[in-house]
């Protein structure tokens, strides 16, 4: 569980955090990591979905280390969110950069 704050996990984290803010990448970009540190990136879609006003849009804005917002606004459509996770998975020892795609 504290693998990303290990030293071994530490270059991971700082590819997406800046500033201690979670860096805003678009739906194109990804974080770059230098060549010894090239990871495969493992992608997923979630689809949240709920009644108005449980919070989906205030989590998704928490993993995306972005601030919620202060008012209940419904959100019309869809909301996709990129979001970025380094991790390092116990079964196959090394580490993978999952690439979340949010829909809310």
């Amino acid at each position: 569980p504290g693998w990303l704050l290990s030293p071994a996990g530490r270059p991971y984290l700082d590819s997406i955090v800046h500033k201690n803010q979670r860096r805003v990448f678009g739906l194109l970009e990804r974080p770059a990591l230098p060549p010894a540190l090239a990871v495969p990136t493992v992608t997923y879609k979630l689809f949240l979905a709920g009644r108005s006003g449980v919070g989906k849009t205030a989590l998704v804005a928490w993993l995306g280390g972005t601030p919620a917002p202060p008012a209940h606004h419904e959100t019309l459509g869809i909301e996709a969110t990129p979001l970025f996770w380094p991790a390092k998975p116990r079964a196959s020892g090394r580490p993978v950069l999952f690439h979340l795609h949010l829909w809310d």
